[in-house]
């Protein structure tokens, strides 16, 4: 196992449901991972207790972020739940924009809910723009159901844009999902990927609806149908791996994040030692 694939392994946020950030920072130290995902507002997906968060509002729970950081070695390597909506402007990201660039956030994630593809892709074009004067990346997501719902969609919407700084978030689920491969993916000039999130799930869907599946219910990577040594080993080497594995059945059922989690750091690293 070398280093760098323990180095690059995150903790995503929908792993778990709303959990505060300094706890989550702690989690992903505990597992010895470095990096976490983030949202700038947290409303707990769960009835687990968690309280409602807030980085935009509240200055001294960044503070209390950044000091978590510091003192355990980790960072955020994305900030996420950026959305581009019918109707709305995506430059009314901007402070919070501002409050991810006070954390150190050296990307952000966004999808698409607004039907309008040329719209959406402007849209993304100009959130990449904003979120540039900060000096922070755009990666868009592939996701079944959505505006950008696979791997050609969201390569049209990085032609269109046509910055380095735009780029892919290859989540592993949905791009299997959607009908692309390992090969697919190699194909792919590996500067347009910048983030990957690893998971596992059945090649048929679990459940009628995809969403409930992806955001309450995935795999531990190995125990599904994903080839998910194929596809890492076709990735680019420096990019983060961030786990986003949301298993709520467990979590309700009273495992805490650090149980339902260590499985999934485990599997993670014996993948990336195999490619390595």
């Amino acid at each position: 196992m070398t280093a760098a694939g323990i180095d690059r392994l995150g903790i995503g946020m929908l792993s778990v449901f709303g959990l505060p950030p300094v706890e989550l920072v702690n989690l992903a130290a505990d597992l010895g991972c470095r990096f976490v995902s983030a949202a700038l507002q947290g409303m707990p997906l769960v009835p687990l207790g968690y309280p409602r968060f807030s980085l935009t509002d509240d200055a001294g729970l960044r503070q209390a972020v950044l000091a978590a950081m510091d003192d355990r070695g980790v960072r955020i390597s994305l900030g996420d739940g950026f959305l581009v909506l019918p109707g709305a402007d995506v430059r009314a990201f901007r402070a919070d924009l501002d409050v991810l660039a006070e954390l150190g956030v050296p990307r952000i994630n966004v999808v698409s809910l607004d039907p309008d593809v040329p719209r959406s892709f402007d849209q993304f074009a100009a959130l990449t723009d904003l979120a540039a004067q900060l000096g922070i990346q755009t990666l868009v997501e592939p996701v079944p159901g959505l505006t950008v719902g696979d791997l050609p969609t969201a390569l049209a919407a990085v032609d269109h844009v046509a910055r380095p700084d735009f780029r892919l978030l290859i989540d592993t689920m949905h791009v299997v999902r959607s009908g692309s491969s390992a090969a697919d993916l190699a194909a792919i000039d590996p500067t347009r990927i910048g983030y990957a999130q690893l998971n596992d799930t059945t090649l048929r869907p679990r459940t009628e609806n995809y969403m409930e599946e992806a955001m309450f219910e995935r795999m531990v990577p190995g125990e599904g149908e994903l080839p998910l040594r194929d596809i890492l080993s076709v990735l680019p080497s420096d990019i983060v791996i961030e786990l986003e594995v949301p298993r709520r059945q467990l979590a309700l059922a009273g495992v805490s994040p650090i149980d339902r989690l260590r499985p999934c750091v485990g599997a993670a690293r014996r993948l990336l030692s195999e490619i390595a």
